[in-house]
């Protein structure tokens, strides 16, 4: 195991990556990565340069030339990191409307990836880091120490999320069945990229606190180094 080592964390939308590897990374004291962050975050810098989201070409030079960092949360308001463009903080424009309408398109093209995956890449070379994301063991760290599968079934995430949305959005908020649909259409978008790496630990919390999916996290992490260090 490394010095400081690179724990990846994937699974379907809504199965509570972010909230657990942002704990995870906290009781660790490493760097914690939403990967989907660089892609928000270039999003965030080509709108601002008025490029189209289907210009590959002009996008992959973007994200190349772009200094786009994570780095610890810098304000203590309630973020789990910081996002930055050179010295710039763009963490709280990452998920305003014109980004979220953006994003995905932005995020499609394989030279874009490819340029940012470099960079998440080059980031977890320099510190530990829990990262999170849907390709993070197969592709982004396909070497990281830990790798984790999170699932959860859609009736519980559907569960979780409609709740959510009642209290934030009261009776204005979908019901549980449009949520329902909503996450069964993204799985069916994300499933090429949505493969679990062969030596990934799979994990269902469907009856598991956040709290507990953590701790069994901890625990893996510490057998695994337990082993290694064995003559």
């Amino acid at each position: 195991m490394r010095e400081r080592p690179q724990i990846a964390i994937d699974g379907p939308a809504g199965v509570g990556k972010s909230t657990i590897g942002e704990r995870v990374a906290r009781h660790l004291g490493c760097l914690y990565v939403d990967s989907g962050a660089f892609y928000r975050a270039l999003t965030v810098l080509a709108v601002a340069e008025q490029i189209d989201p289907d210009d590959d070409e002009l996008l992959a030079a973007l994200a190349t030339s772009s200094n786009i960092r994570i780095v610890t949360p810098t304000i203590r308001d309630g973020r789990q990191y910081t996002v930055l463009a050179g010295n710039s903080d763009i963490t709280p424009i990452l998920r305003t409307l014109e980004v979220e309408k953006n994003v995905s398109r932005v995020s499609r093209h394989p030279a874009v990836r490819q340029a940012l995956i470099a960079q998440m890449r080059a980031m977890a070379d320099d510190q530990a880091v829990v990262m999170v994301g849907r390709d993070i063991g197969t592709v982004v760290l396909p070497t990281a120490d830990l790798k984790i599968w999170l699932t959860t079934s859609i009736e519980q995430r559907a569960q979780r999320r409609h709740s959510d949305l009642v209290a934030s959005m009261g009776a204005e908020a979908p019901t549980l069945d449009e949520v329902r649909t909503e996450i069964a259409r993204r799985d069916d978008k994300d499933k090429a990229q949505m493969q679990p790496a062969p030596d990934a630990y799979s994990i269902n919390n469907d009856a598991l606190t956040a709290d507990e999916t953590v701790a069994r996290i901890l625990t893996l992490l510490h057998q695994r180094s337990h082993r290694e260090a064995q003559p």
